[in-house]
């Protein structure tokens, strides 16, 4: 299989500037984001040389309960996105594609593999919507809202840029964000693999086997 190596700076600069409005625009200005190091596979995952530590993170669940992301996710293959509800394409297309992948788990892993949906969008993402939107995807992904700064700040330390949502002049409301999905590793609690937007179902499908096991996929 062919590699390519991607420095440092290319990285960053991709992350840095690889924030979506969901179809509506892009901008560039993220504030203070992690670099990202990696070599990309032949394939549409990212496999990093400087994982990330998992945020701590401490936010809403969909239950109104407080939800640790360490704790919760502690030695188990997790997924983390951030984007928001109202989002009309790549949010539920990512989803989409990843909640389709895991049904072609075996029931074992399906049960190991933890998805967790963090909104950009904390004002208009309730408990209760956010709960009803992520069950009509998988109802066993999880949702977390709370307040936007601790949330940008940890999304920063992932290398994801995030603005708070504002309101356009066509009085549409837009919520700016990097759409990487961020894969940790259950045996190191690191966030190892990095998907971009473009990332299909078949490539979850094909991945999914190994990141469960904590391997490279």
């Amino acid at each position: 299989m062919r590699t390519t190596r991607v420095t440092a700076a290319a990285l960053a600069v991709a992350a840095a500037l690889a924030l979506t409005a969901c179809g509506t625009k892009t901008a560039g200005d993220t504030g203070s984001v992690t670099q990202i190091t990696g070599q990309k596979k032949a394939g549409a995952a990212t496999v990093l040389d400087r994982p990330f530590d998992k945020p701590e993170l401490v936010l809403t669940d969909t239950t109104g309960k407080p939800w640790n992301l360490r704790e919760q996710t502690k030695g188990r293959p997790t997924l983390i996105y951030f984007g928001y509800t109202n989002c009309p394409d790549v949010c539920p297309l990512t989803m989409s594609n990843v909640a389709v992948a895991k049904k072609a788990l075996p029931k074992e892993d399906q049960d190991k593999l933890r998805v967790v949906f963090v909104t950009t969008d904390p004002e208009r993402d309730t408990p209760d919507s956010l709960g009803a939107w992520l069950k009509a995807q998988d109802p066993s992904f999880v949702g977390l809202t709370g307040d936007f700064a601790t949330i940008q700040a940890a999304a920063r330390t992932l290398g994801i840029g995030i603005e708070a949502a504002k309101k356009e002049a066509d009085g549409s409301v837009v919520s700016m964000h990097g759409a990487q999905v961020i894969v940790f590793s259950p045996k190191t609690d690191e966030g190892y693999v990095l998907y971009g937007e473009g990332a299909t179902v078949d490539d979850y499908t094909k991945d999914l086997p190994k990141i469960v096991k904590g391997e490279n996929p």
